[in-house]
């Protein structure tokens, strides 16, 4: 059967490599994804996909799509709500609260909106996967990240919650924890930290690489790995859980 793929942040970082690797195993994907120059760009390489410009913190713009989604679709097998920022950097007491606020509403506000429309979809149908990503700074403190760290936290109640709410529909929820993953994203984090902490960026980096028992970062394809499999027959009984991409974590400072 040709699965019905969503995802969130999907033009680019993890989100691009979830679609571009579902699309390879000949499934129909739709995509939203903030950044317009991304999104133009995942259109012109991918012309059978659903690509849209959305901002997942606007109700308008993702009922828009998911509509959308929705009428091409009748439904959904998969969604991955996966588009997420990495806030600002700093103490607590520097932080500025509007900064605070936009980074909870991407990273949580953000799922809320797309997997209340796939808990709805896939209620009605008697099957599908949601998979969220959190991140390994839900599970612990991560010091200058109080935002982020706060809202991937955040999503692994959501993740519990939901395999609580939709499980006996048939429907399961999990999350994907990433360390640091490899690309342009974690490049921009690690010179925020530096910033914040006053430390060199290759400091940081070396810190990020110690603090793993594998003494590596991890790729967007590890990630992708793991949700195929969490898509695939094999996973059918995998539900309500947090997995963890990262090389086991011993530290995160």
């Amino acid at each position: 059967m040709t699965q019905r793929v969503v995802i969130t942040g999907g033009a680019s970082g993890i989100g691009k490599r979830l679609a571009e690797r579902f699309a390879e195993t000949g499934a129909r994907v739709a995509v939203c994804d903030a950044d317009a120059h991304a999104v133009a760009e995942m259109a012109e390489a991918y012309p059978d996909m659903i690509v849209r410009q959305s901002d997942v913190t606007d109700a308008a713009q993702m009922e828009a799509f998911l509509a959308e989604v929705e009428a091409a679709f009748c439904g959904a097998d998969v969604v991955c709500a996966n588009a997420g920022t990495g806030g600002p950097a700093g103490l607590i007491e520097d932080l500025d609260y509007q900064a605070w606020q936009d980074c909870i509403a991407v990273n949580l506000h953000g799922a809320f909106l797309t997997c209340r429309w796939a808990a709805r979809v896939m209620r009605a149908q008697g099957d599908g996967l949601i998979v969220i990503t959190t991140s390994t700074s839900g599970q612990w403190g991560h010091p200058y990240r109080a935002p982020y760290s706060s809202a991937k936290w955040a999503l692994v109640g959501l993740t519990k919650t939901l395999a609580m709410e939709l499980g006996p529909a048939g429907v399961r929820v999990n999350a994907i924890a990433p360390g640091a993953v490899e690309g342009a994203r974690m490049d921009r984090v690690v010179a925020m930290e530096a910033k914040a902490s006053g430390k060199p960026e290759d400091e940081v980096r070396a810190q990020y690489v110690k603090g793993v028992s594998l003494r590596s970062w991890v790729s967007a394809d590890d990630l992708a790995d793991t949700v195929l499999f969490l898509a695939s027959p094999a996973a059918s009984k995998i539900s309500g859980q947090v997995l963890n991409i990262d090389g086991h974590t011993e530290t995160l400072v």
